[in-house]
């Protein structure tokens, strides 16, 4: 159930940060909201005393890639993508995450692809490319190309699990979340400093709905939701967690069409079933490796 809520809060989450592209510049949108997130670990870390001072260079280097992996490139891509596309579309590509992660990890691992693990591949992409092609125009528009980011978006996250998961291996997953979220929210913050002109008030604050929101998609979708999730995978394991992520396009989708009016055709219908039946056949063990189980 804690899982299942946490996917709510995702798929919700998308909604959030699609309605807070027009109140924020999507550097700053992202800085704001790994900040807030960094501060709820931060004070999680210390609480539960997981600081760990005893951490080899190769560590080091590891979650700092992760970090720009999985926080600086994926948020980027998240909100400069939801500002081109819609919400409803990026809760149907979110779908890809757990079979992208499935690919990455046989290619990094060289664990073996077999014929039902491709096929869920093939149908995955095809439920994103009938996302994608149900623009008017059928081409790289204003809104596909959104769509190519937030693609881009869930392969740095996976790449960024990837490494996580050999670190996971000798670390505690607290101080892998702290660390990679002080290495992605620093450098979006510096970005945002470098590039962007003297900030104004009315820039920083325009408004107190508009900053509950920042504060809901830092606190609960990005810290407490990202907690909950390393913590399902201690208890349960990685695999049957990896088939929640199942829930975050449906709350997405619904989500997106209740509070945003956006509308749903027969496109992202296809798109849908595409990218559900791919991801299933992507992550599930292979019949005859269950049945050679039992």
């Amino acid at each position: 159930m804690t899982l299942i809520a946490a996917m709510a809060i995702w798929g919700l989450n998308v909604a959030v940060v699609k309605q807070l592209t027009h109140s924020f510049d999507t550097s700053m949108l992202a800085a704001l909201r790994m900040v807030v997130a960094l501060a709820v670990l931060s004070v999680i870390l210390v609480w539960k005393r997981c600081v760990v001072f005893d951490i080899s260079w190769k560590q080091v280097r590891t979650l700092f890639v992760a970090g720009v992996l999985m926080v600086y490139l994926n948020q980027l891509l998240f909100a400069e993508g939801l500002q081109r596309s819609t919400a409803t579309n990026g809760a149907l590509i979110m779908a890809l995450s757990p079979l992208v992660s499935a690919v990455l990890a046989a290619l990094m691992f060289r664990e073996t692809l077999s014929l039902q693990r491709l096929l869920g591949v093939a149908l995955g992409f095809v439920g994103v490319a009938a996302v994608v092609l149900s623009h008017p125009g059928a081409g790289l528009s204003l809104a596909s190309t959104g769509d190519l980011m937030l693609v881009a978006g869930v392969v740095s996250f996976a790449a960024g699990g990837a490494l996580v998961q050999r670190l996971a291996r000798c670390m505690h997953p607290l101080t892998i979340s702290w660390a990679i979220y002080l290495v992605g929210a620093s450098m979006l913050v510096v970005q945002v400093v470098a590039g962007s002109p003297p900030l104004k008030l009315e820039v920083l604050f325009p408004g107190w709905w508009p900053w509950a929101l920042i504060l809901f998609s830092g606190v609960m979708a990005t810290a407490l939701s990202n907690l909950l999730w390393n913590r399902a995978i201690a208890t349960i394991g990685v695999a049957r967690t990896a088939v929640f992520l199942y829930w975050v396009p449906v709350f997405g989708v619904l989500f997106a069409a209740v509070l945003l009016d956006e509308r749903l055709t027969v496109w992202h219908l296809a798109g849908f079933v595409a990218v559900m039946a791919g991801t299933f056949l992507g992550t599930r063990q292979p019949l005859a490796s269950s049945s050679s189980n039992s």
